[in-house]
Order: structure tokens, then C-alpha cells, then sequence
């Protein structure tokens, strides 16, 4: 295709009919695979029918997603003047050709990277414009053309402020430089993005997962990866990200979910108890009373073998007690070496008096009736969840584990007023569930995954943290979060007291603060709670203009001697949603948890339907009544935000309740409309 082509157009459609030719030729060759061929071990052929199935899930066409939405054409000195089409999924024809390059691949990266400063040998970047599946416009950048000036791309900017309905995408036709350095970093190391609200890192760190396991497949095939969210709300929102992208085997948990194997959560924690339970001094406290199972030895252990006795004295076993605890294993594992070394000791004498034993004698006087007693008298088996059982409803022994660590009025706070008679019985927290997995590692060790994506992490309790660090101890992790959207008791205060908690202290910071997704005028509104709620902090600086994408009504409060009532908040509420459902795009109706019912009934009576948060789907449907405890995360194209002053009353401190409002006020895409009755929180003026 030359320059001065006369229908440019024309052959860049051609160019993505025959792509998605190959596609689907791609996916018959694979369809077409006869596994009786080259397996006649059943189980070889379950694994590899399964991995035929995922691979003919990851060709899929959509038809409404892009195949290719850029290309790069370099100079005749570089890539040998090649030309690339980036996409989501690499395609080749019939003779193995690319057609399409994956974005991942690093040929594709100077199409996020190149600029007019540096080209990195690419002569012209074009980007794509869609509607739906089809190709309907281009756009061209001459990075090596003095005579162009560096200007915006009209198609990037309409891409990124596309309508949201549905589900969350993917963003990876508009990764920034910035972005797409940390997508790109590498996997050996932990990432930390603070990033606020539009800044795009929940998008960055989902598309780092589909990066790496690009780039290293193998190994994280091995290992296993893991995307940590704060709520189910939240995963429905962004869990059809990397199967767009081709990714099927990618994990997704909140924490709750992590730690919920161990115990049934049935019970919830007045937040004062939840502090306390959270906090990283209870690791400690448990790792006391774990090791509070060892006792010394006071009796040498008799083996007989046939008509020899064999004698360990009590000091010697006393010696590897101590020398166990002083390794600091964990203690499931000190206690099976413990057989084997009191065994070691017997085949000690049986070797000076002659004999000549070997692994299987060894073997056989680890399992002697005698050594198993002493064992279970000197380091017997611990039940995790027994243990904090005890420790929440025994005073005495949560005392004695606590000595200098939590203080009385502490204790006092998480000891249960009626303690319960089993595990069973427990109507065991959050938090409690927390303990009991950490005291699950004590006994024995957690298996790590190879990586861990942990979104909304300012919200994690340091117990929650080590949890979720636990998971990712041989591998590493990418900790996304905005530490003034922090709206828990235990709120991360610091990013690198938080990653210490996580046991990646040595991790990158980066930070995150142009905003492609809120509007400037509601972000710059948003930001006047920023000096109450995260003194420091960086603003966000919006490339989004949107004038008139800020709306506040005060609504009056209804004067009843009037003959004619004013009409009262609910009834406007339900206005702002009826004028913002006239605009292409979803809306959400977010107000304080207290106000919910109250509004659903308001829609109900106005014939109007709405959706749940994780619910958008509906194509049908396009508004969503969201609680404020629910709305983190989420984004809408317009949002109607009822009542602030409920919002923050709604939060047990005024802080708390600040960063609610702050979340709730920047969920929106294209529009804010701010209706309330109460007056506004102070916070909210408008700097001097």
C-alpha cells in the first residue's frame, strides 16, 4: 500500500477480512486435531484435549472487538521497512506469515512508545477507528515528518471516552507511555501503582497479567496467576477483560474468597474488634501460641529393636527440641523431622555398638510406637482454627500469648462475650477467617502462586496484606490502589508500610496521575476533599475537557404550608435519572447504603428499571442503583449522586466517610449530576 494510494480505506478493510480469514483458519487447523493421533495414554489425552479446547476458546472472533486497531510502518533502515498490523492476538496466514502482530509482542511496543521526540525508527503510525466490528475511519502519525506537529489523536480521544455499558474493557488500543511501561516491566520484581480515580490502573494491571503470561507462559503455566479484587461486584465488572485479550487461566478472588477454605464466614466484627484482629501484631500473638505446643522433654524415649533396648537420654531429645525451635520452621514441619531425628539418634548408638543401619532401619525407628508417643507429647498436632478458638474465648490464654503486644482494653475488644463450644459453632468474621489462615501458615506453609494482581488494595488490613503476600512468597506481585479512596478503619496509611506488610518492602512505587476517564471539572471537584483525606496527595490531572459535565442542584426541602409542594428529593433524583438515561451510555444512581431501599422504591413508582452493581450486562437496561459501599471500582457514563452529607454520615468517622464521597463522586465518565437537600459537607466549598 503506497502513500498515495487512492483508497487507503478500501485496502485496510480487505486487510481485515483476510485477517479474520486466517483467524478462523487458525481455529479449524485446531478443531481439526485428532488427539488419538499423538497420545494413547488416557490422561495425557484429557490434559490434551483441554488445552485444544482453551486454545480454540482463545481464537475466537468477536465480532464486535477489533482485530487490529493499529500499525506501524518503519523505515527502510529499520525492520527492513517492514509494516505491522498490533492487535489483540497474533494471526498469520497459511504460510506463517504474521498478519497481525499481538500487542505484547516487542515489535509492538514502539506503537506505544514512539513519539515525534523519539521514533524509534517508525516512519508513520495509523490507528483505526470502529463502529461495532467495522473499520470506518484511520488516522495517520508521521513521527519522522518535521513538518507535523505533534497533536492529539481524534481517534484515540473518541476511544477513550467511548460509552461504558457492560462489563469493564480492555483498554489496549489506548495504553499511555506511562502505562505501558508498567504493563511492560518484568515479571521478577513487585510493582506498586498509585494511581487515582481514572488513571486507568485497575486496566494497567490486568493487562500486565495478560503481558506476562505472554512473556512467560511456561513459567507462570507452572506457577499460576491470581487477580485479587475487593468485592464480587467488582470481579463481575472487570472479569471479561483478559478473556478478551485471549487469556482463560487467570484466577479471580477477593480475599475473603482466599481464606474461606479454612473456615465458614458467617459472623461479622463491630469495627473496633476488626481493627485489633486486623492489625500485624496479631502474627506475632499467633505465632506465640503456636509454638506454646512444644514442650521440653522431662523423659529419655526406650526403643526396642528385636532384644536390644535403645536409649535416648531426655537431655539429648531436650537438645534437638531446642535446636528445631531455633530454626524457626514451621511447625508442622519440625514436627515430622522430629521423628527422624530421634531416629537418627538411636541408629547413632546402634552404629557405635556395631551395627550398620541404613534409611529403612532409620525409616522403621521413626515410626516406633515409642518415638511416636514421645512426639506427640513433646510437639503435638495444632488444629488452626482450634487455636484461635481458644484464643478469642480464653482470657487467660489470649493474655498470655499477648504479653507486651495488645493491651488490656485490646484484649477486651476481640475476646468473644459468649465464646462458642466448637469450630463448628463459630460464627467466625472476616478478620477471624484471617487468623486462622495465618495460623494455617504457621503450621504449615502456603503455597505460592508465580504472580498476584491486588486491585483496590488500600482498603487491606496489614493481616489481610500478609494473607494475600502469602500467595505470592516465591513470586511476585502489582498492588493497584489510590490511598485517598481508602474507606475501611484500617485504611493503608503509606504505601511502603503496606508492601512491608505484603513482604515485598523492596518493591517500585509508580505513580499514576493523568486521568483519561473522569472529566476535569468533576475530578477538580472530587479533588477539594483531597487536603481532608490524603494531604499530599497528587491531583489528578484530566486530559478530559467535557464542559458542563458538572451539575450540583440543591433541592429545597418541602414547605408544607404551600398549596402546591415542592417537589422533594426522591422525586428529583428520579428526574436526573430520567434526563440522563436520554444520553447514549450507562448511568448509575449511587447514594449512601441507607438511602437504597428509599430509591429503589422512588424507581419502582417512576416505571423505571434498574440493575444491581455486577449486573450490567442488560442491554435492555442501562441504569444501575449502586450503594455507596459498592461503587468503588465501578464506572459509569453518567452518575447521579444522591445526598453527599448521607454518604459521609453513612461511614463510622468523618474521614471515612470523606473518602466515600470522594469514590462516589468520581465514577463518572462523561457527567455528574449532584442532587441534594441537606447542605453539602463544608469540604465540598470551593477553595479560597
Amino acid at each position: 500500500m503506497s502513500e498515495t494510494d487512492p483508497d487507503p480505506l478500501a485496502r485496510e478493510r480487505a486487510h481485515l477480512a483476510a485477517s479474520r480469514t486466517a483467524l478462523r483458519a487458525m481455529r479449524e487447523d485446531v478443531e481439526a486435531l485428532d488427539i488419538r493421533d499423538v497420545t494413547a495414554n488416557w490422561v495425557n489425552a484429557v490434559v490434551l484435549e483441554r488445552q485444544i479446547d482453551d486454545r480454540i476458546k482463545a481464537l475466537a472472533d468477536l465480532a464486535h472487538t477489533p482485530l487490529f486497531f493499529g500499525r506501524l510502518d518503519y523505515l527502510e533502515r529499520a525492520q527492513e521497512g517492514q509494516r505491522f498490523y498490533i492487535g489483540r492476538r497474533h494471526v498469520h496466514d497459511a504460510h506463517g506469515d504474521p498478519m497481525v502482530i499481538d500487542w505484547r509482542a516487542p515489535v509492538s511496543q514502539p506503537f506505544y512508545r514512539a513519539s515525534k521526540k523519539d521514533p524509534r525508527d517508525v516512519r508513520l503510525r495509523r490507528r483505526f477507528g470502529y463502529t461495532g466490528g467495522d473499520l470506518t475511519a484511520y488516522e495517520d502519525e508521521h513521527l519522522t515528518d518535521p513538518a507535523e506537529e505533534e497533536r492529539t489523536s481524534m481517534l484515540l480521544q473518541a476511544e477513550i471516552e467511548r460509552p461504558r455499558v457492560g462489563p469493564m474493557r480492555d483498554i489496549v488500543a489506548t495504553i499511555q507511555p506511562e502505562q505501558d511501561e508498567i504493563v511492560r516491566s518484568g515479571l521478577g520484581g513487585t510493582v506498586c501503582v498509585q494511581g487515582g480515580p481514572g488513571t486507568g490502573k485497575t486496566a494497567v494491571g490486568l493487562h500486565r497479567v495478560a503481558y506476562l503470561l505472554y512473556a512467560h507462559r511456561e513459567r507462570l503455566a507452572r506457577t499460576g496467576t491470581l487477580v485479587i479484587g475487593p468485592n464480587e461486584s467488582f470481579l463481575r465488572y472487570i472479569e471479561q477483560v483478559l478473556p478478551a485479550l485471549g487469556e482463560l487461566e487467570v484466577r479471580q478472588a477477593t480475599v475473603e474468597d482466599l481464606v474461606a477454605a479454612r473456615v465458614e464466614v458467617r459472623g461479622t466484627d463491630e469495627a473496633a474488634a476488626a481493627v485489633v484482629k486486623g492489625d500485624a501484631r496479631m502474627a506475632e500473638v499467633l505465632r506465640r501460641a503456636v509454638r506454646s505446643h512444644v514442650t521440653l522433654p522431662t523423659e529419655p524415649v526406650v526403643v526396642v529393636r528385636g532384644s536390644r533396648r535403645w536409649r535416648v537420654p531426655a537431655y539429648e531429645l531436650e537438645e534437638i527440641v531446642r535446636e528445631l525451635r531455633a530454626r524457626d520452621m514451621r511447625y508442622g514441619a519440625a514436627r515430622d523431622a522430629l521423628p527422624q531425628r530421634i531416629a537418627h539418634a538411636v541408629l547413632v548408638r546402634m552404629e557405635a555398638a556395631g551395627e550398620a543401619p541404613d534409611d529403612r532401619v532409620q525409616d522403621a525407628v521413626a515410626r516406633n510406637a515409642a518415638v511416636k508417643a514421645a512426639v506427640k507429647a513433646i510437639w503435638p498436632p495444632v488444629d488452626p482454627a482450634r487455636l484461635v478458638l481458644r484464643l478469642l474465648s480464653d482470657a487467660d490464654f489470649l493474655a498470655e500469648h499477648s504479653e507486651g503486644l495488645l493491651t488490656d482494653d485490646e484484649r477486651k475488644t476481640i475476646l468473644w462475650t459468649k465464646p462458642a463450644r466448637s469450630v463448628r459453632s463459630v460464627k467466625w468474621s472476616a478478620a477471624d477467617a484471617v487468623l486462622v489462615d495465618e495460623a494455617a501458615d504457621l503450621v504449615a506453609r502456603t503455597q505460592s502462586l508465580g504472580h498476584v494482581v491486588l486491585d483496590e488494595a488500600q482498603d487491606l488490613s496489614p493481616m489481610q496484606y500478609r494473607a494475600v503476600g502469602r500467595r505470592c512468597s516465591t513470586g511476585s506481585a502489582t498492588v493497584l490502589g489510590d490511598l485517598a479512596q481508602g474507606t475501611t478503619p484500617w485504611a493503608t496509611r503509606s504505601w511502603a508500610e503496606a508492601l512491608r506488610h505484603l513482604g515485598k518492602g523492596d518493591a517500585a512505587v509508580e505513580e499514576l496521575t493523568a486521568g483519561f476517564r473522569v472529566p476535569r471539572d468533576v475530578i477538580a471537584y472530587a479533588s477539594r476533599l483531597l487536603p481532608h483525606i490524603a494531604p499530599g496527595l497528587a491531583e489528578v490531572r484530566s486530559v478530559r475537557e467535557n464542559p458542563g459535565s458538572l451539575e450540583v442542584r440543591e433541592v429545597p426541602e418541602p414547605d408544607r404550608n404551600r398549596e402546591v409542594p415542592e417537589p422533594d428529593r426522591n422525586a428529583a433524583v428520579v428526574a436526573a435519572c430520567v434526563a440522563s438515561l436520554e444520553r447514549e451510555g450507562s448511568i448509575g444512581l449511587i447514594a449512601a447504603d441507607a438511602r437504597v431501599p428509599e430509591l429503589a422504591a422512588a424507581l419502582t413508582g417512576a416505571a423505571l428499571t434498574y440493575l444491581a452493581p455486577g449486573e450490567e450486562t442488560s442491554a435492555d437496561t442501562r441504569l444501575t442503583l449502586v450503594p455507596a459501599s459498592l461503587a468503588k471500582g465501578l464506572e459509569y457514563d453518567y452518575v447521579v449522586l444522591d445526598e453527599p452529607a448521607a454518604v459521609v454520615d453513612g461511614e463510622p468517622d468523618e474521614r471515612t466517610g470523606l473518602r466515600r464521597l470522594y469514590v462516589a463522586l468520581t465514577r463518572a465518565v462523561s457527567g455528574l449530576k449532584v442532587v441534594h437537600a441537606a447542605p453539602l459537607p463544608g469540604q465540598l466549598a470551593a477553595p479560597a
